[in-house]
């Protein structure tokens, strides 16, 4: 079911079964505290999940940098250096 959140994006209904009452509940106080509600704070969420990239994303981008040479020497200097 496609629907307009606000004139702003697509969206559709996700429905997650099989949910712990636990954590349910957890969720519900979470998002009560910040005075949303149970929808709006899952939907934000799982807007910051998506936005984070995958690992297998962040070890691709690491695998092509530059290596980075370094001594023990240096590395003492970043301990003393409290780096």
């Amino acid at each position: 079911m496609q629907n307009t959140l606000d004139g702003l994006m697509d969206t559709t209904v996700v429905q997650v079964r099989d949910v712990p009452e636990h954590v349910v509940a957890i969720l519900k106080a979470r998002a009560e505290a910040r005075g949303q509600s149970l929808a709006v704070y899952l939907r934000d969420l799982l807007t910051e999940e998506a936005a984070r990239p995958s690992i297998e994303d962040v070890m691709t981008n690491i695998a092509a940098r530059e290596p980075v040479d370094y001594s023990i020497e240096d590395l003492r200097s970043f301990i003393r250096d409290g780096r």
